[in-house]
């Protein structure tokens, strides 16, 4: 990549391929950076203190500048290599103006495949700003096989069609989206997540505080020990085939997959570092 010092990347992060694409940016520059920036509203909590005692560069010269923006929804993020921002920015316009002020000359979406609203503000900011905008997504999954998987457009139709796939159910769709289930109080949730959720939830649930990754026989144990009759997911995706989807398979368990919302019309997409750091390099800045 060009040692241009006017080079600014934003990363919108949170994700393993955002962290990995930070540390390969990260790598191209050698100079200390600021200590995060919280933004503005409630997210910022006890992630800001966390992250207050980053580690910085090696000092010396910036011949790139890469920034994480991260939403500050977990109380305790694994923080990228370079500078890091916590907290939201108010919107698309309130995005487009951090962009102006901070002469961002790349975005880089490499938010959740699901934070459907951070990536349409991350379009249209780009467009607001005149930045050139990348969506970094990883492939999604697709069955084997063996897997017996049912698909829904959205948690509202996996929530209607759960019930006629099992009563035992490993609800892996995170903890934001735990309400659209609330109501089906016959149905048992087995949930996994960082932080606990916050109400209105099942009425029968069991919460596991864990973060990943998670291991085959592990995944193999879970389903066992809870007596799991159907896997709740989104295509999260990845390079390889989470334990959880080959634990399920193995078990002759039902998998209920999410579909992921479409990226937004018009952004480049990239579904590998590799391809993300040569569109960056291919990029005037």
């Amino acid at each position: 990549m060009s040692a241009d010092p006017d080079r600014h990347v934003l990363i919108l992060g949170g994700t393993t391929e955002a962290r990995q694409l930070a540390g390969a940016l990260a790598a191209a520059g050698t100079g200390p950076g600021p200590r995060p920036e919280p933004g503005p509203g409630p997210e910022v909590g006890a992630a800001a203190g966390a992250a207050g005692a980053a580690g910085t560069c090696p000092a010396g010269h910036v011949p790139l500048r890469v920034t994480t923006s991260l939403a500050g929804r977990v109380a305790a993020p694994v923080l990228p290599p370079g500078e890091v921002r916590i907290g939201g920015f108010g919107g698309a316009g309130g995005l487009a103006a951090w962009i102006a002020a901070h002469r961002v000359t790349h975005l880089v979406d490499a938010t959740h495949p699901f934070a459907e609203r951070m990536s349409f503000n991350a379009a249209a900011a780009a467009s607001l700003s005149g930045v050139p905008l990348l969506a970094l997504r990883r492939p999604g999954w697709s069955p084997g096989p063996g897997d017996d998987w049912h698909f829904a457009d959205s948690l509202a139709e996996a929530a209607l069609r759960l019930p006629g796939l099992g009563s035992r159910a490993f609800l892996t769709t995170g903890r934001t989206g735990l309400h659209t289930f609330a109501h089906l109080a016959d149905t048992w949730f087995l949930v996994r997540s960082v932080d606990p959720p916050d109400a209105p939830v099942p009425p029968r649930l069991e919460v596991l505080l864990a973060r990943g990754p998670f291991t085959l026989d592990g995944e193999r144990e879970l389903l066992a020990r809870h007596r799991i009759d159907v896997l709740v997911t989104k295509d999260s995706g990845g390079c390889a085939t989470a334990p959880k989807l080959t634990a399920a398979r193995e078990a002759g368990v039902p998998v209920l997959v999410v579909r992921r919302p479409p990226v937004p019309e018009g952004v480049a997409e990239a579904q590998s570092l590799a391809a993300a750091l040569e569109w960056l390099t291919g990029t005037p800045g």
